[in-house]
């Protein structure tokens, strides 16, 4: 299949949405106990901003962290991606089918990139989302077909949360601090509340989680 630009009308939209259909956006994240998420599983990954500490969960994993992420991949999905982690996968996966529980799902699905410029799109079903980047994964997510899976994509998570259009996060995080890097909650997030829905400690010491939103936050003063 050719990539194609995502422009999905409002009339379209609307007609789905009169069926009352709306899927999810999901993520998936693996953070350091300070909440740096760049690079977790290798050097090469993504060394901006002079980052050196790439590879940071190699060493960290476990059978137990494993098999929970297996289940992230048990339900149809399509990917919806920021430009740095679509390139980072559209070099690694197609090259790796050995890795058949990733590889083989990720391959086949639909695969919508978020960039405000044009770039390449490598990736076999690739599709670029561009322009008004919020409004056209409003109209994305009131179209038909499975949940929407964000891996990494630091910026995009945190543009989607302050929209308020992310429904889940699966959140790992690592006995490691690192300092320094790209972290999951950035400068300028949204004050929120949220719930957690599953929730485990893995042998090695990561923490797995899952969270979905539940509100504005509100302050009081403990006692009173």
């Amino acid at each position: 299949m050719r990539d194609s630009v995502v422009r999905i009308s409002s009339h379209t939209a609307n007609a789905i949405c009169y069926y009352d259909y709306m899927r999810k956006i999901i993520t998936a994240t693996f953070i350091t106990m300070d909440g740096v998420m760049q690079a977790p599983g290798g050097p090469e990954e993504d060394s901006s901003e002079n980052f050196k500490y790439g590879g940071w969960q190699a060493y960290l994993g476990d059978d137990e962290t494993s098999k929970v992420i297996n289940t992230y991949f048990a339900e149809p999905f399509e990917l919806l991606l920021g430009r740095i982690t679509y390139n980072i996968f559209a070099s690694y996966w197609p090259n790796h089918p050995e890795i058949e529980n990733v590889a083989k799902p990720f391959n086949a699905t639909r695969k919508y990139v978020v960039s405000h410029n044009s770039i390449a799109l490598p990736w076999n079903n690739s599709h670029l989302i561009t322009g008004d980047v919020i409004e056209e994964i409003k109209k994305l997510k009131a179209t038909e077909g499975p949940d929407l899976f964000i891996w990494g994509s630091g910026k995009l998570i945190q543009s989607l949360l302050t929209h308020d259009l992310i429904d889940k996060m699966h959140i790992l995080t690592y006995p490691v601090t690192i300092g320094s890097g790209k972290k999951l909650f950035a400068g300028g997030t949204k004050p929120k509340v949220f719930k957690v829905t599953d929730s485990t400690v893995s042998p090695s010491g990561v923490i797995i989680a899952t969270y979905e939103p539940a509100g504005e936050l509100k302050t009081g003063t403990i006692g009173q």
